[in-house]
């Protein structure tokens, strides 16, 4: 618990905990309410642009800013016939100015609609489009890339009413007078936001989130939560995300002082750890991973304690260098070296669903998650019917959550494929062992069905990473060519120094170690010259569909000195 001495006292806790009005669609007007420093800086901000020309810390924004921000832009929007109910679309980089036009977008009563900035012009266009949105704000040229993929893909459509989100900044004027009925007095089940999920597997779901049970997890984290006076935030969480979102309102319950990072690159997440000096790093297990270490400066490393990433479980090659950073406390001592807090979630779930702690101390990671978090009800393993498995049998993760999205927009089917006997599929693979151990072992799509049987690709990726030392890697289904209808596990491998490498030798290296742990061994190996090659999506997330596709007949063709194959070993 970390209840003294914090940003928010014990009293403002318990008034903002026992307060049932207080959900994802007001935080930030009980934030400015229970605040005593409504002019402290609070939320920091470094786009690409300042990050790179900035040499000390940038000037904050505290709750009062906010506070004028908020009801300027919601001035607008009421003007443009923004009312409760109403869809609005946010497509920007800015990931300061996208919360406050979220706080305003909410604080009519409307739902803000998020969209990566990254994302696919056409694929953006579509969101839009399948998500009713009337009005739209965005950066200038996403914008116009909507408005060229409108005009080829949808003629005739109606589509939003757009404004630029940097014009709005410098014309939109507050109000005359106070707005009536403002802010909004939300429900529980009020619709605030819709947050598409990655599209890793296909096209971009579009789940739901509401008043009260998107803020069922965070409720729980007012307790909980590291906010001491010392504590500082950076995250460089995608901030159209629903985890973005997230920290972002319990930073501001909280009072946490915040930088919000726009570029989740590791470099510029290094250059901004040691502008800010963060004691909290947030962020997807990619920007973690690529953080150059060896850049962050001893003075800015040593107020680290915690990193935190969520999403995929993390892989122990890329936890190693960053936990060795730091200082953090254990039991009133200190201790050197940060933790890791290792969050499994998805973005239908509202919130991280396990958690795991590794330190500098931690002898063994093989993809143990940890336990469910409080706010998850029940877990459990299941077959294709939805009955619970027994201990050690890998099957579909099910939960029952108070966080969990209502379902897809528009898409009662896909809700309906979602649930099963009462658990949401989070589309994980997992085991579970009799001591109450949680292993996540795969997505769901993502399962190589071999002539053997079926094989694990997240745990295969943990020992290939260990065993050669590479940045990212990705062991992905192709055909095997020696049975018709079945496949074989492919790794493909990134590394950062460019180095040649041979690939052969480093197939051998990664099937002894695979053989070490009792693991299938690769069919082959592939070395890839760049990112492009290991293609990620807008949340960092490796595209293996698309990898799928494009080496489907790779252990077929011979010849590609970046590709080793190796003979199959079939079971006796």
């Amino acid at each position: 618990m970390f209840l003294f001495g914090t940003h928010r006292s014990v009293a403002q806790r318990l008034r903002l905990h026992a307060d049932r009005d207080l959900g994802a669609g007001n935080f930030f007007w009980h934030a400015w309410r229970v605040a005593r420093d409504r002019d402290r800086p609070l939320l920091f901000h470094l786009d690409a642009s300042s990050l790179s020309r900035a040499t000390g810390e940038p000037r904050g924004m505290s709750l009062n800013d906010l506070r004028v921000a908020t009801i300027r832009y919601a001035h607008w929007y009421r003007d443009r016939g923004v009312r409760p109910g109403a869809h609005v679309g946010l497509h920007t980089r800015d990931g300061l100015l996208g919360l406050i036009h979220h706080i305003a977008i909410t604080s009519l009563g409307a739902a803000a609609v998020h969209c990566n900035p990254r994302m696919a012009p056409a694929t953006a266009a579509e969101y839009f489009l399948r998500t009713r949105t009337t009005v739209l704000v965005g950066d200038g040229d996403l914008l116009k890339g909507l408005a060229d993929a409108w005009a080829s893909d949808a003629p005739g459509q109606i589509t939003p009413e757009v404004a630029d989100i940097a014009a709005l900044t410098a014309t939109a004027s507050p109000p005359p007078r106070p707005m009536p009925d403002f802010p909004y007095r939300h429900t529980g089940d009020d619709l605030i936001m819709i947050s598409h999920s990655s599209g890793t597997t296909g096209r971009p779901k579009a789940p739901v989130f509401h008043h009260g049970p998107f803020f069922a997890g965070k409720r729980e984290r007012l307790w909980s939560f590291p906010s001491l006076r010392s504590d500082r935030l950076l995250t460089a969480l995608p901030h159209s995300h629903s985890a973005g979102i997230s920290y972002l309102s319990l930073a501001l319950l909280l009072g946490i002082p915040t930088l919000i990072l726009d570029d989740p690159g590791g470099e510029a997440v290094a250059k901004a750890i040691n502008l800010f000096r963060p004691t909290t790093v947030l962020a997807f297990p990619l920007s973690l991973a690529e953080i150059p270490t060896e850049k962050i400066s001893p003075e800015a490393a040593r107020y680290i304690h915690t990193w935190h990433g969520m999403g995929d479980a993390s892989h122990e090659r890329h936890i190693r260098p960053l936990i060795a950073l730091g200082r953090r406390t254990e039991k009133g001592r200190a201790l050197n070296g940060s933790r890791y807090l290792d969050g499994l979630g998805s973005s239908e779930m509202g919130m991280v669903l396990f958690k795991q702690v590794h330190t500098p101390e931690t002898s063994r990671y093989a993809r143990h998650i940890g336990t469910p978090a409080k706010v998850v009800r029940k877990a459990a393993v299941l077959d294709e019917r939805g009955r619970e498995l027994p201990d050690g049998q890998a099957g579909r993760l099910g939960v029952q959550t108070p966080s969990v999205t209502a379902g897809y927009l528009d898409e009662p089917n896909l809700t309906e494929e979602s649930t099963v006997n009462g658990y949401f599929l989070t589309g994980d693979i997992m085991r579970r062992d009799s001591d109450g151990t949680w292993y996540h072992l795969d997505r769901t799509p993502d399962v190589i069905h071999t002539v053997d049987g079926p094989v694990h690709s997240l745990p295969s990726e943990e020992v290939v990473l260990l065993a050669t030392q590479a940045m990212d890697t990705a062991v992905v289904a192709v055909d095997d060519p020696d049975s018709p209808g079945h496949s074989r596990p492919l790794a493909v491998l990134l590394f950062a120094d460019g180095a040649e490498r041979d690939a052969a030798r480093l197939l051998d290296v990664c099937n002894a170690a695979l053989a070490l742990e009792g693991l299938a061994p690769l069919g082959g190996l592939l070395l890839a010259a760049d990112r492009s090659e290991l293609p990620v999506g807008v949340t960092g997330k490796v595209l293996k569909r698309l990898l799928r596709d494009r080496l489907r007949t790779a252990l077929s063709h011979a010849g590609d000195p970046a590709l080793a194959v190796s003979a199959p070993a079939r079971k006796v």
